[in-house]
């Protein structure tokens, strides 16, 4: 484009030039003189209208982008409700089996010490999960204020052209800015490797809001007792799914059998059914059970990792991509990039449940809580308790 443009102003210019040097040597006329300095300044509107400081290989993946991004943020957010209610489905489907079809059945078999362990165990971790998904799909991610000048900022918002704190995104999906968002969902992660933009734009339809500096905590809650509950009822389950799976294997033989013996004996001669009905559907239920947890015990849970990295290294999702390409830029000058929200494993986690002291441990992270985070979102000054803390490359 640019070779195309300076190949249009070349003679121009020229022509510009032998003006400037025949007219202002022989003092030309002020029509003349008019007509050169609106031609400056029409060539200054021009290349200010050309000029982004922000372009590159980001913008250009964008823009290519921009139809997906279009059906993401006008369609697929519509079905956010509809996965929610999905989620609550299932979970209360294998809540209802284990209740209807694995307490009976344990009941019989299991000591009275094994199942006191399964049974505060198992309810313990149903309450954390309702708890913590609830309070992810139900608290505001937190928003910075508008209208105030009193505030830190790094930037402006280049969509809502308001001052923007660190670690502030602009969420299209929200059409707002959000404190520390880590993302809006993940439908679409394919594109975040390509820009941290596209992460701004990415669903997941299962919780049906932002997660920002208000939820964060609620979401990787969710996601890891989750983890935890579909792992424990995929191994609990594993002598239970054996034998319902060779259960149904026999009851498809039996079926075969009968239809064979329907085709040469008469109809009052057909045998009765081995097994009932509660059992064809207990044997099937407990199938499904160890399916669906396993499957999902395998995703969320690498999901759940996943993220666990990022909050070892005082990171979300949108800035890591960030970073990566900041210390690739610096790497190039010979210089090391240090990010500024990383205090260490340890205390990144504690930063990151609200751990101020030991007992907090107990009461804010394997009990309910709904306590705040730390900071207001939009100043990132250390806690007092943090051990070290370096000053170093300012991320946004």
């Amino acid at each position: 484009m640019r070779g195309q443009r300076s190949l249009l102003l070349g003679p121009a210019r020229l022509c510009l030039r032998l003006l400037l040097l025949l007219g202002y040597r022989r003092r030309c006329p002020p029509l003349l003189r008019g007509l050169v300095q609106r031609w400056r300044y029409g060539k200054v509107c021009l290349r200010s209208l050309l000029y982004n400081s922000f372009g590159g290989s980001d913008t250009a993946v964008d823009a290519a982008f921009e139809p997906v991004y279009w059906l993401v943020d006008n369609v697929i957010r519509w079905f956010g409700v509809v996965f929610v209610v999905l989620v609550i489905v299932l979970t209360g489907s294998i809540v209802a089996i284990a209740y209807l079809c694995v307490l009976p059945l344990i009941l019989r078999t299991y000591s009275v010490p094994r199942l006191c362990w399964h049974f505060f165990y198992s309810h313990w971790n149903l309450i954390l999960i309702v708890f913590h998904y609830y309070q992810a799909i139900t608290t505001p991610p937190g928003y910075p204020p508008q209208g105030r000048n009193d505030i830190a900022t790094v930037s402006i918002c280049k969509k809502c052209i308001y001052p923007k704190p660190a670690r502030t995104h602009h969420c299209s999906i929200c059409n707002r800015c959000v404190l520390k968002m880590d993302h809006h969902c993940r439908i679409l992660s394919l594109f975040s490797r390509f820009t941290p933009r596209a992460l701004h734009r990415v669903h997941r339809p299962w919780l049906n809001n932002c997660v920002g500096h208000y939820n964060h905590r609620y979401f990787f809650s969710f996601c890891f007792f989750m983890t935890l509950g579909c792992v424990y009822c995929s191994y609990g389950s594993w002598d239970l799914f054996r034998e319902a799976y060779a259960a149904i294997e026999k009851m498809k033989q039996l079926d075969k059998n009968k239809l064979q013996a329907i085709a040469n004996q008469t109809y009052h001669q057909t045998p009765p059914p081995t097994f009932s009905f509660r059992e064809r559907i207990t044997h099937k239920s407990l199938v499904y059970l160890w399916f669906l947890c396993s499957s999902v015990a395998l995703a969320l849970g690498a999901l759940t990792m996943w993220h666990a990295v990022l909050i070892s290294r005082g990171e979300t999702s949108i800035e890591r991509h960030i970073n990566k390409k900041e210390r690739r830029r610096l790497q190039a000058k010979g210089r090391v990039f240090r990010n500024p929200y990383n205090y260490g494993c340890l205390d990144n986690w504690k930063v990151f449940l609200g751990v101020d002291t030991g007992r907090h441990w107990l009461t804010r992270v394997l009990l309910p809580s709904s306590h705040l985070p730390h900071g207001n979102g939009m100043s990132w000054d250390p806690p007092p308790w943090v051990t070290a803390h370096s000053a170093s490359v300012m991320a946004v």
